[in-house]
Formats: C-alpha cells, sequence, structure tokens
C-alpha cells in the first residue's frame, strides 16, 4: 500500500514547500485547501498523516480535526498556525492532535516531527500485529491492547486515541510512578515543554470515564511531587 499523507492547508507556497520536502521522504501527497474538502479526503481515504492547517475556509481546522477524531482514533494530525497563543496550542493538543507547529516553522524541524510521528505509527501497527494478544484486567477494568478496547463492568468505555495510549502505557506498567514530563514525551512522541497541564485534562478526562469516583481514584492514583501512577494488580485481589 503506497504511504500517503494528506495536506489541508489554503496557502498554495506553504502546501508547496510541505509537498516538496514529504516527497523527499518517499510519501506521496494528497492536497486540500478547504476545511470541507480536506476532512472529506482524511475520512474516504487511508493516510499516514494529516497536516493540518488552523485558519481554512468553509471549515476551520479545530472542527476538521475534532470530526476526524469521531471517526478515525488513531489518524495522527500534524496542526500548522500562524497563531502562538497558548490557548491555541493546548485546545489542538486536546483536541487529539498529535504534534504542533507554528508558522513560520523550520524545514528541519518539520521534518523531525514528521518522522517522529511515522516511526510511533509504525511502531504500534507492528505490535498490534504481533501474535500475542496483550490484555490486562484489574478488577471491573479489562483493557485489550490489540483491538484498543476498553470495557468496564462489561460495558464498553469510549476514548479517544491520547487517553487510550495514556490508559495502555500506565496498564502496562502497573505501580510505575511517571512525570507529566515522561507523560508528554513517551505518548505524544515529542518534547511538549510547558504544557503539562494537558496531561492533567487527559487524565481528568480518563478518570471521570473509568473511575467510579474521580476524586478518589483507584486505576489512576496521583503520586504527590511526582506525577501519576496505574494500581498494581494486589490492589485488586
Amino acid at each position: 500500500m503506497d504511504k500517503k499523507v494528506l495536506i489541508i492547508e489554503d496557502d498554495p507556497d506553504i502546501a508547496d514547500l510541505l509537498e516538496l520536502h514529504i516527497k523527499d521522504l518517499n510519501l506521496n501527497l494528497d492536497r486540500a485547501e478547504d476545511g470541507e474538502y480536506g476532512l472529506e479526503k482524511a475520512l474516504e481515504n487511508d493516510y499516514q498523516l494529516i497536516i493540518l492547517d488552523i485558519m481554512l475556509p468553509k471549515l476551520n481546522g479545530m472542527d476538521v480535526c475534532k470530526k476526524i477524531r469521531e471517526k478515525k482514533k488513531t489518524l495522527p494530525i500534524l496542526m500548522l498556525t500562524a497563531k502562538s497563543e497558548e490557548f491555541d496550542k493546548v485546545l489542538g493538543l486536546e483536541l487529539g492532535a498529535d504534534d504542533y507547529l507554528t508558522k513560520p516553522f523550520s524545514i528541519r524541524e518539520l521534518i523531525a516531527r514528521i518522522k517522529a510521528i511515522i516511526r510511533r505509527v509504525n511502531a504500534v501497527k507492528e505490535e498490534q500485529s504481533s501474535d500475542e494478544a496483550k490484555e490486562f484486567t484489574f478488577g471491573d477494568l479489562n483493557i485489550n491492547m490489540e483491538k484498543r478496547r476498553v470495557v468496564l463492568k462489561n460495558e464498553s468505555i469510549d476514548l479517544t486515541a491520547k487517553e487510550f495510549d495514556l490508559l495502555a502505557l500506565f496498564a502496562s506498567n502497573p505501580g510505575k510512578a511517571y512525570t507529566r514530563e515522561n507523560l508528554l514525551n513517551i505518548v505524544w512522541g515529542y518534547q511538549f515543554s510547558g504544557y503539562e497541564h494537558t496531561v492533567n485534562s487527559h487524565i481528568n478526562r480518563l478518570r471521570a470515564k473509568i473511575e467510579d469516583d474521580p476524586s478518589q481514584p483507584k486505576y489512576i492514583i496521583t503520586v504527590w511531587g511526582i506525577g501519576y501512577k496505574f494500581a498494581e494488580y494486589e490492589d485488586f485481589e
């Protein structure tokens, strides 16, 4: 299968620049100049990566990202914007973007981000295709890594891609404490210095979905002065 990237960008000069350098990575390109057409192509085709501008005609990038995430939870999205406000960056990450670049950006940094995202996606696919399906059960909570499925008290729990990645990391290493910086680096695949509160918001949403009482969590535990850890198997015996 051809490895393809979709660029959703209304500035032809930037789109041309992206296309020139991405082709050097032996990736094929599709382009869309507005949010509605970009969303249509994203949902109808298989892509390795979506490069998505924020300020788009017809449908803005935030809405495109949100709608893609509703249908394709694991499709990687790299967001671009001319804005530099921290609010925009945090909102983009929390809507499900895998990475974020502010214009103007260096081509070297862009290529590094693209390579990091694709490496991470390929590693996940290789793990999922292995013969041994990984499944974890902690009390009433069951996590199937291969199917990316979470069941709590016999009911399926709908998680975003990043929420599942966080939960999967915790469940694979019960009792291990992670700092917020660790979690940003491992789960997002890049060092988002200054965005540790993004981890907090994801943890809060995860707790709201899997904990009986999020104010007194039994699965995702706060380790004061460090970060978070997942409960150990013996805690559920």
